[in-house]
């Protein structure tokens, strides 16, 4: 009889989670530990989607655009074929349907991880407040449907971070996506302006 032999490690570790609750600090954490690795983040294309269409045409949401779910999942795609090193992808998706479109896809020509990045409503908006997002900011008002999103519509691999620090947090999704990782040396110091440096290059 043959042993169950462990699935491959991931080509690409999406991480989802609520506005705030750390995808971002989490990707780029993460990408520091994996030799070679590569964050895509697909915010880029929505905002340049925004940029490029007349007056009127503007959703709240750009994941509604069809494009912007063409345009993720091509260029995915392309860094892919193109790209042997693991690809990181922080990005909140909470409608199932889209959710198909992308992961679902991906997941049927390479090895997938999705993961979760759940904490309380109360410890997001803490996170929110140290980032300078008030409980009236966008961010904030998207909390109550993504928390149900993660509730009733996308459920896959859950990691609760409220009591987490963001290393263990890098631990736990790698450990999910089967990759080992190199030992941090940064400093102190180095890791808090690096956790700075991601911040602002994500909000500008």
């Amino acid at each position: 009889m043959k042993k169950n032999s462990a699935p491959p490690a991931a080509r690409v570790i999406w991480i989802n989670g609520a506005f705030g609750a750390g995808k971002t600090q989490t990707a780029y954490a993460l990408q520091r530990r994996l030799p070679g690795a590569y964050v895509y983040d697909p915010e880029n294309a929505g905002y340049f989607i925004r940029k490029n269409l007349p007056p009127g045409m503007e959703l709240d949401d750009f994941q509604d655009y069809p494009m912007w779910r063409t345009i993720s999942l091509d260029m995915l795609r392309y860094i892919l074929r193109n790209c042997t090193a693991p690809v990181i992808v922080p990005m909140t998706v909470t409608s199932r349907a889209y959710y198909d479109q992308l992961i679902g896809k991906l997941s049927e020509e390479y090895a997938v991880r999705h993961v979760i990045l759940y904490a309380s409503r109360e410890t997001l908006l803490q996170r929110l407040a140290a980032r300078g997002e008030g409980r009236r900011s966008w961010a904030a008002q998207q909390i109550d449907r993504c928390l149900q999103a993660f509730e009733a519509e996308i459920r896959e691999h859950r990691i609760t971070t409220d009591h987490m620090t963001t290393q263990q947090v890098v631990q736990a999704v790698a450990d999910c996506a089967g990759l080992s990782l190199t030992e941090d040396r940064r400093s102190r110091p180095r890791r808090f302006l690096d956790r700075l440096a991601a911040q602002w290059q994500h909000m500008w």
